[in-house]
């Protein structure tokens, strides 16, 4: 007697969102990878910067906890993205104390052009889905992750 595991269907053998979501990353990390090699930190550089700019962290600890980044890790990696001259650490007026990151006009040109190449690699990806089905897929991921027990702050190791 062995220990089959139980039939699943569907287009690509599952039913279950685990098999296309893995196969989505690989293709994603493959396919955006190489745009943001220049970055430093590649793809965690890119989500990182993208944070700063998007987000209202009042210090990179909060930064770090939000990513969900080893504090030790997010301190190499704001190394680098200030010696890139993407981000600066600047005083934080509201506890002096701590020091927010914040997004220089060149990090954020920067970001701008690397999104706008990363959305066309995200379209090409979800090809066989038309514009209107890749913002539903795009919006119901969004969901799917706030929705997390936390919050989608624990991204992990690969961001």
């Amino acid at each position: 007697m062995t220990n089959s595991p139980p039939s699943v269907t569907g287009a690509h053998g599952s039913d279950e969102a685990g098999v296309s979501l893995l196969a989505l990353t690989r293709a994603y990390l493959g396919t955006v990878g190489p745009i943001l090699d220049n970055l430093p930190h590649s793809t965690r550089g890119y989500h990182t910067l993208g944070a700063v700019i998007r987000g209202d962290h009042p210090s990179q600890l909060a930064l770090a906890t939000w990513l969900g980044i080893d504090r030790t890790v997010m301190t190499y990696l704001l190394d680098d993205l200030v010696a890139a001259g993407l981000v600066e650490r600047q005083q934080n007026p509201a506890d002096r104390r701590q020091r927010k990151i914040v997004a220089t006009a060149l990090g954020t040109r920067t970001w701008t052009e690397l999104q706008n190449k990363v959305l066309q690699a995200e379209d090409e990806l979800l090809g066989a889905l038309d514009s209107q089905e890749r913002d539903i897929v795009r919006e119901l991921l969004s969901r799917a992750v706030t929705g997390l027990p936390d919050g989608g702050t624990a991204w992990g190791p690969g961001c």
